[in-house]
């Protein structure tokens, strides 16, 4: 790798976390330059403007939450074993994010409701990466008759996806893993009473 991309990633890794703890809105040119350790130029020469860098810096976050899922789902084939290792992913994220600050998913996706359309497009997009795989894994397990077949794959996303991230939020808010411990254990058992096909 080149010291000029070395220097591009060191930043966008830094500005990630630093956006996904204080919030676009609550970190200034200053902050950045604190937490790389460059000067206003030596930031500029990689990124056009904070904008353009925020925008780059929720897509490594985003990237770095993704890996997390691919290394997860690496040699499960059953859709029931991949819904499972989707919860124990996120669930980890409470001790160990992959991005300091918690889930830059949900973090962004409140921030960037009306006041940054460009960060909505993209966590929009992120968001529908998240269902869509949800989806496509309920989709197979149906036709491979792991899954009912009267089982919707977007509801099941949405619920899931509700389910996770207001739970990761109220653990947050209270600094008290139990209520994401309470949703972890909820779609562990729903996933079995209500997705799983029966003698499966």
């Amino acid at each position: 790798m080149s010291k000029a991309r070395e220097t591009r990633e060191k930043i966008l890794k830094q500005a990630a976390e630093l956006f996904n703890q204080r919030g676009y809105s609550g970190s200034s040119i200053s902050d950045i330059m604190r937490v790389t350790g460059l000067q206003k130029g030596g930031i500029y020469n990689h990124f056009k403007s904070k904008d353009e860098l925020a925008l780059e810096a929720f897509e490594f976050a985003s990237n770095c939450v993704s890996k997390r899922y691919m290394e997860a789902l690496k040699g499960k084939r059953n859709a029931i074993a991949r819904l499972q290792a989707i919860i124990t992913v996120f669930h980890s994220f409470v001790t160990d994010p992959p991005i300091g600050g918690g889930c830059p998913l949900l973090n962004t996706a409140i921030e960037s409701d009306d006041a940054h359309p460009a960060l909505r497009e993209k966590t929009q997009q992120a968001m529908n990466s998240w269902r869509s795989l949800i989806s496509r894994i309920i989709d197979k397990g149906i036709t491979r008759g792991e899954i009912r077949p009267t089982v919707e794959a977007d509801a099941i996303a949405t619920i899931f996806i509700s389910t996770l991230e207001g739970a990761m939020m109220m653990s947050k808010l209270y600094g008290d893993s139990i209520h994401i411990n309470r949703a972890v254990a909820h779609l562990t058992e729903y996933i079995e009473q209500n997705l799983k096909q029966p003698n499966r």
